[in-house]
């Protein structure tokens, strides 16, 4: 391709082709089948009770963004760097980066679409979403639509390390650790607070966990450790000598529950609409840096 007589647009459309040449003849179609299986593997284990008490509604939303990222990244992480030496000399020949990377994402954002699908899918079949009042369209139309961010802007993230590093090896080396942050970070396994708070905001987990809560109306869901404490506190008023009456528990536990309500969890359709555009925020904000980073191949003498 002589990229200096190429316009960006048409570009676009010669790596598009490209892109699907490759998902045919080398299989790229296996992509979807892991899709299937990973959720296939943690569909089963999530609880009959997620959509119904808090605790396993907060453990499965958890399970399920961390499968969409897991997922997303898997796709994309050694999609570049195996071609790294091709693109050094089309970059020489004219390639614009911008170019290049947009053909990924579109592409990309049809085999997420596609992932999603499978996702919710066979998620319908394992789990009872909830029926509560949609904000966008319908429940199933938002979980789709919070499935695929996740798992697009994981993706991007992918595109984004796999134009960094130089090697397939590496990114399959720097791959876990990039998981890990997002579990540590997700605010699921641990409290975040200052800087912690602040790593914790810039990842794909917790703006997907956010936004899986928010469709299930995570905070009139029955509170798991609410409904333990009223017991335990049932349990003292009726012991003779203790100083408490049903009006204190009721009282005690209406204090408990207002403690317990997560803001960012809102059935809103604004609190929705915040985390479905961070996430499409960081797809753009990692598409970006993927172009920036290959700007500078060139320079690359490995």
């Amino acid at each position: 391709m002589s990229g200096a007589q190429v316009s960006r647009l048409a570009q676009v459309q010669i790596y598009l082709g490209k892109h699907w040449r490759l998902f045919v003849n080398e299989r790229g179609w296996k992509v979807l089948l892991f899709a299937a299986i990973i959720s296939a593997i943690v569909l089963p284990v999530l609880g009959g009770n997620m959509f119904v008490y808090t605790a396993e509604t907060f453990q499965g939303t958890f399970t399920l963004v961390s499968a969409c990222i897991w997922i997303g990244i898997f796709n994309s992480i050694q999609s570049i760097c195996k071609e790294r030496a091709i693109l050094k000399r089309e970059h020489r020949a004219g390639l614009h980066m911008s170019s290049y990377i947009a053909s990924h994402l579109i592409f990309q954002a049809g085999i997420c679409l596609l992932q999603a699908g499978i996702l919710l899918g066979i998620s319908a079949a394992f789990l009872h979403y909830p029926a509560v009042t949609p904000l966008f369209g319908s429940t199933m139309l938002e979980f789709f639509i919070t499935y695929f961010l996740v798992t697009y802007a994981a993706d991007a993230l992918g595109l984004a390390i796999s134009a960094i590093v130089r090697t397939p090896t590496t990114a399959m080396t720097v791959m876990p650790f990039v998981l890990i942050v997002q579990l540590l970070f997700s605010g699921m396994l641990f409290t975040l607070q200052g800087p912690a708070a602040l790593v914790g905001s810039l990842t794909i987990s917790k703006w997907g966990m956010n936004a899986a809560c928010v469709s299930a109306d995570y905070n009139n869901l029955e509170n798991t450790e609410l409904v333990n404490t009223s017991v335990a506190l049932q349990n003292i008023a009726s012991r003779e000598g203790y100083p408490l009456d049903g009006g204190q528990v009721d009282a005690l536990l209406e204090e408990y529950y207002q403690v317990s309500v997560n803001e960012d969890y809102g059935h809103a359709a604004a609190n929705l609409a915040v985390d479905w555009g961070v996430l499409a925020l960081q797809a753009a904000v990692y598409g970006a840096a993927a172009v920036l980073a290959l700007e500078f191949v060139d320079r690359d003498k490995r």
